[in-house]
């Protein structure tokens, strides 16, 4: 999969193109890049993808943009997998935010060379979020290229939804979140130095770098680690503010990893949420605190062994 960083092609190859942020690739997503997919096959095109870094919303309005479920490399990872041939990674700033619905429509055709669009229903575009699947179809029409719109997909009654997935993340319910996602969900780093509290409590700790200061999920969580060349190990996750020994409040996500001794610093680490065992909470000294992770241990191994 190629990686271009804006709206430059690498070449004049036609292409099926979508459009989005795609944040979780969730199984809304999927449906709609494994129809691209097809079509790019029975038209011989390639397929292409424009994105945005930073989110939108993260650029107009930071202090209130939703939390991030993926990181850049985490998209790229998931939109390789599905098959795709080429992503435009476009910055979002404040020149990008200005640029009208019809120039960027223009751009599509005429640079990228797209000959089919493919959308979701309800995509706006373009400064102001003046354009819609109306304006593209027409515009398509005019300039001879086909452009659809991809429905959203349900489940059990729900839209599937970046939304729905935080809301699922947020009130622990990861069977729904796994549901919409169609895996469970992850959040991938590397390993960095931490201020070895886990260790001097008698539990070692790998502490995962994470790219955005607000994950969409809180708590202590049974996990399984994705490590480069070490497989797959079992865990057990803290993910919060440590508000027992910490008071800055920046969230940090440690795992403690099973019958493990190796120096993996600087391993680049896949850490899978399976099951939520309590929320964060401050306690009123180090010796509870202690006390209460040997029991996160314990349960966390009970339920690898329920569900062996």
């Amino acid at each position: 999969m190629k990686i271009q960083r804006g709206l430059y092609p690498p070449d004049t190859q036609p292409v099926a193109l979508t459009i989005g942020n795609f944040d979780g690739v969730h199984m809304g997503h999927q449906a709609l890049l494994n129809e691209l997919r097809t079509v790019a096959l029975g038209r011989g095109l390639q397929t292409a993808m424009v994105i945005f870094e930073p989110h939108p919303r993260e650029f107009f309005n930071p202090q209130q943009a939703p939390a991030r479920l993926t990181s850049l490399r985490e998209k790229l990872e998931r939109f390789a997998a599905l098959g795709m041939d080429r992503v435009h990674v476009c910055r979002f700033d404040a020149q990008f935010a200005q640029m009208s619905a019809v120039d960027f429509i223009n751009v599509l055709h005429e640079k990228l060379f797209a000959r089919f669009i493919l959308i979701g229903d309800d995509f706006r575009f373009g400064s102001g979020r003046g354009g819609d699947f109306a304006l593209m179809e027409k515009i398509g029409a005019m300039h001879g290229f086909a452009v659809k719109a991809v429905h959203s997909v349900q489940s059990d009654g729900v839209r599937v939804s970046s939304t729905a997935v935080r809301a699922a993340l947020a009130a622990g319910q990861l069977r729904t979140a796994q549901r919409y996602l169609g895996r469970h969900y992850s959040i991938s780093g590397r390993v960095v130095h931490g201020d070895g509290v886990g260790k001097t409590l008698g539990f070692p700790t790998a502490n995962i770098q994470l790219k955005h200061n607000s994950p969409p999920l809180s708590g202590i969580y049974v996990v399984n680690v994705h490590a480069e060349s070490l497989g797959v190990l079992q865990g057990v996750a803290s993910l919060g503010v440590r508000p027992t020994v910490k008071h800055d409040g920046k969230p940090v996500l440690e795992v403690h990893l099973f019958e493990f001794e190796q120096q993996i610093y600087g391993k680049h680490l896949r850490v899978e949420f399976l099951q939520k065992l309590r929320d964060e909470e401050k306690f009123p000294d180090v010796v509870t605190l202690t006390r209460q992770i040997a029991l996160d241990v314990e349960h966390a191994k009970k339920w690898f062994e329920q569900h062996d």
